[in-house]
């Protein structure tokens, strides 16, 4: 068999069994299912979360306000006891594990994201297995990545995965809610994420995690894009990892894009967020979308925000709906000044130039 690189996502449910406390007896069967998988020839990247339930259950479930510095005193105290619980676990089997604790600005810096990315795979090349979480002991809301299960997609791209499992208490995504409708059946295989398919995805209702189907489903948006395979799956099923990793159906199978990204643009994706807007005309619309053009200063119709040049903004059709995703070459006050101008004439605007196109094709990711 094809020996792949498999990132497993573990959500505080899985971790907890729908309890205040970590279910070390469920993790150790997952551990276990995981070192099979290594002893064949596979990579493992596990992305855990649980670090605040760990802290609650160490400090003995104290009764806190819902404040930030008390998320992160929870997560300080439980992602260190975490840690040694899957440092424990894992060396039942006399395997090694490296912890990668990230923010969402890791992400979006182009160094930080590369020096993330030689960390996560030096430890695969030595056979080590990466433990990943959020830094929640000094994320704030503005640099959270805010779920573990997109934290998780971002992971499969830093490790260049084969196979994301996203790991919940659902057997998958339905056509319906299961907990409120008996008709609902279990959707097998998606080959294309549209609108119709996310109207699907529900919200969590453990109460214990951060992550719902939706966010799932934008993981498995953003993977597959990458070119991975993303399964999503309940984390109860008897030597499931296992099975799903040599290609049994079990929960929902998303399908890998056939051109998947490169590196770069994976990181336009996943990244940095967008600083602005611009809206681009019909004509443009087609250039960019049907013809893989470049975003030309012509076809802007109107900029909004305030970002500089080498920010990532999201380029808008004309009724609104986000067409693509790209660096600008310019800042928001120089792209005002050139928007709907010929290319010729930029220079004469601005009294210099970076080039002919706003947003080069290389730079930008079509949604």
């Amino acid at each position: 068999m094809e020996k792949k690189t498999i990132v497993v996502k573990l959500g505080t449910s899985i971790l907890t069994g729908g309890t205040r406390r970590i279910d070390r007896a469920h993790m150790v069967e997952l551990v276990r299912q995981l070192a099979t998988l290594h002893r064949e020839g596979h990579q493992i990247v596990v992305v855990t979360s649980g670090a605040i339930a760990a802290g609650r259950e160490l400090l003995g479930h104290p009764t806190l306000a819902p404040t930030m510095p008390n998320k992160q005193m929870l997560a300080a105290v439980g992602q260190s006891h975490l840690i040694q619980i899957w440092q424990s676990l894992f060396a039942i089997y006399e395997l090694h594990v490296g912890q990668i604790l990230l923010t969402r600005a890791d992400l979006e810096d182009r160094e930080r994201y590369l020096n993330a990315r030689d960390t996560l795979n030096t430890l695969l090349a030595h056979r080590i297995i990466p433990v990943i979480n959020e830094n929640d002991a000094v994320a704030t809301a503005e640099i959270k990545v805010g779920d573990n299960d997109n934290l998780s997609a971002r992971a499969a791209i830093l490790a260049d995965a084969d196979l994301l499992i996203l790991l919940t208490d659902q057997q998958g995504l339905f056509t319906a809610d299961p907990r409120t409708n008996p008709d609902a059946t279990l959707i097998e295989r998606v080959d294309v994420i549209d609108d119709a398919l996310r109207a699907l995805a529900g919200d969590s209702v453990s109460g214990l995690g951060t992550g719902g189907m939706a966010t799932k489903l934008q993981a498995a948006d953003v993977a597959t894009r990458a070119g991975i395979e993303v399964v999503i799956a309940a984390g109860k099923h008897p030597e499931f990892i296992g099975r799903l990793v040599h290609g049994e159906r079990i929960g929902t199978r998303f399908v890998a894009q056939a051109n998947p990204l490169e590196s770069r643009k994976s990181w336009i994706l996943t990244g940095p967020p967008p600083h602005g807007e611009v809206y681009v005309d019909a004509g443009a619309e087609r250039a960019v979308h049907d013809k893989g053009s470049s975003l030309l200063p012509k076809g802007i119709a109107r900029v909004q925000g305030d970002f500089e040049r080498g920010d990532v903004v999201r380029i808008l059709t004309p009724s609104g709906k986000e067409l693509a995703r790209g660096i600008c070459r310019y800042n928001a006050a120089d792209l005002i000044r050139i928007a709907g101008k010929h290319s010729d004439d930029i220079e004469a605007c601005l009294g210099y130039v970076y080039g002919p196109v706003a947003i080069h094709r290389d730079d930008l990711v079509l949604l």
